[in-house]
């Protein structure tokens, strides 16, 4: 794996380009005050998601409790004490080994590789996370500045390092978007339908889904974990998918196409609780080229997936291994804020 430099912090660069940019094409007024405050502005709902989801899990299991039997519960209390117990023993005995590219811990195994392909101009280079995990929910989400709003970034190494992960790759970047379904380690941020999205259970399994025919809750109820909204979908029962070249995410101002040859991330799904993540680096000419969402999609079916699906790319793209950048956005080894990742803590 290349090493590269520690990461930089380009602060709020993206918003203040497009500030810039707002301001010097839009009609002076109203409209630049309404894109700038749309666009911009960091709109905070929640300002301590971590405070939030403790409170959130403590009255999911306060409910839980109220609605158990009191013997049942006396019993199944003295038996997860006893599995919590032997957990922590299994934890505090078994050392997780890392190396420059791997880490094997009892609650997951992640390996790195890199593929570069083609030449000259045409070079694609990227980055390939097999990763294992015993719990599903081993997988989590974190937010940009540990707060839910629009328009709230950083990059992602320094949202991983926040929570002291091992692995992290740029999220869906819900924060430039006031639409979609966000569930985030079981808690529901939003619930406002618009497109394809990826539902990851909490026993394993990943779907992707019609956000348009359900709800947040009835997700939860199901027991989705996280969500993530952006797509499209690349592999329908293991082929590529139809239109995908076709489809547009966002018709937010500077984000109207997804398609060409540009840097990408994409999760996909080889088995239950078997995943591939995947950063491909682009718009640097000799060093990666970036790929088509055709070409992202016969990638993810290369690695086996038989489920994929498109997230945040561009200069958003993102993948952090042991505190370091694995891959090289945009061949400057810089990031960009995003307002979102998943992640794997040590």
């Amino acid at each position: 794996m290349p090493t590269h430099a520690k990461p930089r912090s380009p602060g709020r660069l993206r918003r203040m380009i497009l500030a810039s940019s707002l301001a010097l094409t839009l009609a002076a007024g109203g409209t630049t005050a309404w894109a700038l405050d749309r666009f911009v502005i960091e709109k905070v709902e929640i300002a301590n998601v971590s405070e939030y989801e403790a409170e959130q899990a403590a009255a999911s299991t306060t409910t839980d409790t109220d609605t158990t039997d009191t013997t049942d519960t006396t019993a199944g209390s003295a038996t997860g004490t006893a599995s919590d117990a032997g957990a922590d023993t299994v934890s505090d005995t078994v050392a997780a080994e890392l190396t420059d590219t791997s880490y094997v811990s009892v609650d997951s195994s992640i390996e790195i590789s890199t593929v570069v392909t083609g030449s000259g101009d045409e070079t694609v280079t990227y980055y390939v996370a097999d990763v294992e995990l015993t719990d599903a929910t081993t997988l989590r989400s974190a937010f940009a500045q540990d707060s839910f709003g629009e328009n709230i970034t950083e990059t992602t190494s320094e949202i991983a390092a926040a929570k002291d992960a091992i692995f992290a790759i740029n999220g869906d970047y819900y924060g430039f978007r006031d639409t979609g379904i966000v569930i985030r380690n079981g808690v529901v941020y939003r619930d406002d339908g618009a497109r394809q999205g990826l539902a990851f259970y909490a026993d394993g399994t990943v779907k992707v889904y019609d956000e348009t025919t359900t709800t947040a809750e009835e997700l939860l109820a199901d027991g989705v974990w996280n969500t993530l909204s952006f797509g499209p979908s690349l592999l329908d029962g293991g082929e590529i998918a139809a239109g995908i070249e076709d489809v547009e995410v966002d018709t937010n101002v500077g984000n109207h196409s997804i398609q060409g040859e540009q840097p990408r991330t994409a999760i996909g799904v080889i088995d239950e609780n078997h995943l591939v993540f995947v950063a491909v680096d682009g718009r640097s000419d000799g060093y990666s080229d970036g790929v088509t969402m055709t070409e992202l999609a016969s990638i993810m079916q290369g690695l086996g997936a038989t489920t994929a699906y498109n997230i945040d790319g561009g200069g958003s793209s993102t993948m952090y291994f042991d505190g370091e950048l694995v891959n090289n956005p945009l061949g400057k080894g810089e990031e960009r804020g995003t307002s979102d990742i998943l992640y794997i803590g040590q």
